[in-house]
């Protein structure tokens, strides 16, 4: 069982006050303004990208992608891909065996889809240490917990190595695992971190939030045509600070035979919540 790591951190400690807070995100003013319900649905959803900040800042925008997972109804399995921001463990780190849990209940791990991703896959390890304190991952739980219960299971991947070879190594075996099932894959990032506390600062008379959002167009662009070596490029040219750059391509690969189109669901900035001379882009974006 992997406990939570950042429960009454980056999002509330107790089921009341989650299940409030959840709330919260749909019915704040930058999120969708209403609280979903699971319905039938088409299930033509293949890939999302949700931010993962503490819920106070990106949870409104994530709640835009969820809500539509509502829509389009229920998968058997998530695959989540998150970047690893402490430096520990495996490059590439999938968990195959377990549960996690969060104030919401647990989740077991889908364990023959995630034994068949890393078997197809030449980078992949089996390592729980890379997981054990991440967040990326951690905090899309909730929200689908709140819409599906414990009637789920999910494969978490965690990458600290997001080159463009690494990514398509990872995109095309959860592609080669995924398919014939129903899974819906999962990319966690935040977009551009701007400001004296990043060590990015905006050029002249261009304000935090302005120079976070001109950047990450550029990526979402990129993400929505859905081409991930695209992707790589804006993000090298223009020097954008997205966290999980990689993780995105890695969905794209994974989903891009079936896949259609993509829509940008939501952007904001942590400044939209907070005004002040640091920004963080959050965007969630489909693909169907």
């Amino acid at each position: 069982m992997r406990p939570p790591a950042v429960a009454g951190q980056f999002y509330a400690g107790s089921e009341s006050s989650l299940r409030e807070q959840i709330e919260w995100c749909y019915l704040h003013r930058i999120g969708p303004g209403e609280i979903p319900r699971v319905k039938p649905g088409p299930r033509r959803i293949l890939g999302l990208v949700s931010p993962h900040a503490g819920y106070s800042y990106s949870g409104p925008v994530a709640a835009h992608g969820f809500s539509s997972l509502a829509a389009d109804g229920k998968p058997d399995s998530f695959v989540l891909i998150g970047p690893n921001h402490y430096g520990i463990g495996s490059g590439v780190s999938i968990v195959t065996s377990g549960k996690w849990s969060t104030p919401l209940g647990e989740v077991e791990i889908n364990g023959s889809l995630a034994k068949a991703i890393m078997n197809a896959s030449e980078i992949l390890d089996e390592d729980e240490v890379a997981h054990s304190h991440e967040h990326s991952i951690e905090v899309q739980l909730p929200f689908l917990q709140y819409l599906f219960g414990g009637n789920f299971k999910i494969v978490p991947i965690c990458m600290m190595m997001q080159d463009e070879e690494t990514s398509r190594d990872v995109g095309l075996a959860i592609a080669e695992g995924i398919s014939g099932r129903d899974v819906v894959v999962i990319a966690s990032t935040d977009f551009t971190h701007c400001g004296p506390a990043y060590g990015q600062i905006p050029p002249s008379g261009k304000r935090v939030d302005e120079f976070a959002e001109e950047q990450d167009r550029r990526a979402i662009g990129e993400i929505v045509r859905l081409n991930p070596e695209g992707l790589f490029r804006v993000v090298k040219e223009h020097h954008i600070t997205m966290c999980g750059y990689g993780c995105v391509a890695a969905m794209l690969f994974a989903v891009m035979e079936r896949a259609e189109r993509g829509e940008l669901l939501r952007y904001a900035t942590s400044y939209d919540i907070a005004p002040g001379s640091n920004a963080v882009g959050y965007g969630s974006i489909v693909i169907r």
